[in-house]
């Protein structure tokens, strides 16, 4: 579904990206760990066409999205959520996914209904659908925004640790939901810290370091990789502990 191809980007002398080619396959959840400044947030940001790539191509669904703008990459089917939670504040919650429903219509689609369809999908309670985005505390917030997302109708869904600052009951909740999001036939390519997360939730897993891909595989081979313990875990893990 998805290939980067040599991606190389640069900021002011820092080498964020060097050569990384990663691929994407339909229907999986993907995990990209690594330490931090590892280029994580990077590599997803050109796959959304925030940044452009200063060498090197990406292609979704064997286009050439390379140099497109991120609202057309978001028309093609990709959508991001950010690691920072982004809302428009004054607006009511039920209005934040409402823009993105209007975004992915479809002429057949009830922009408002699917609004409120997926606020209840992603756990928001009822009586916060017409909150001031601004009222709500972080944990609400990332709800809204996933929900904002999904509303564009994504092929392939980027999630920017989704997961930070929750709990572990919260934690196990969200696995639940991306799971559902992924038989729903979306592909879900996840950053995250938490390595419970990704031992229980990704298909595959790539590790980056210092802006190079260093290990791919199956979640349990990723983890007993002896680079990979050097430079990102530091110990082998062990499902029973966070790290």
């Amino acid at each position: 579904m998805l290939r980067c191809i040599d991606v190389s980007k640069e900021f002011g002398g820092l080498k964020a990206l060097k050569s990384v080619n990663f691929t994407v396959n339909e229907n999986e959840i993907a995990g990209l760990v690594g330490p931090n400044g590892s280029g994580k947030s990077t590599l997803l940001n050109v796959i959304s066409g925030v940044y452009k790539p200063d060498s090197g191509k990406v292609e979704f669904l064997n286009e050439d999205i390379s140099k497109l703008p991120p609202h057309q990459i978001c028309f093609r089917g990709i959508t991001k959520t950010s690691q920072t939670v982004q809302s428009f504040p004054d607006m009511t919650t039920l209005q934040n996914v409402y823009i993105g429903a209007l975004f992915g219509r479809k002429e057949e689609d009830h922009p408002l209904d699917n609004a409120k369809e997926l606020l209840e999908f992603v756990g928001l309670p009822k009586d916060k659908f017409d909150v001031s985005a601004r009222n709500l505390n972080v944990i609400e917030l990332r709800r809204v925004q996933l929900a904002r997302a999904l509303a564009t109708s994504p092929k392939l869904l980027l999630l920017d640790e989704l997961l930070t600052g929750l709990t572990p009951k919260e934690s196990d909740e969200a696995i639940a939901l991306v799971k559902r999001i992924n038989k729903q036939g979306v592909t879900v390519l996840i950053v995250e810290h938490i390595m419970r997360v990704i031992m229980g939730l990704c298909d595959r897993v790539t590790v980056l370091h210092h802006g190079e891909k260093i290990c791919e595989g199956k979640p349990g081979q990723v983890c007993s990789d002896e680079n990979v313990i050097k430079v990102y875990l530091g110990k082998k893990f062990s499902f029973d502990e966070e790290l």
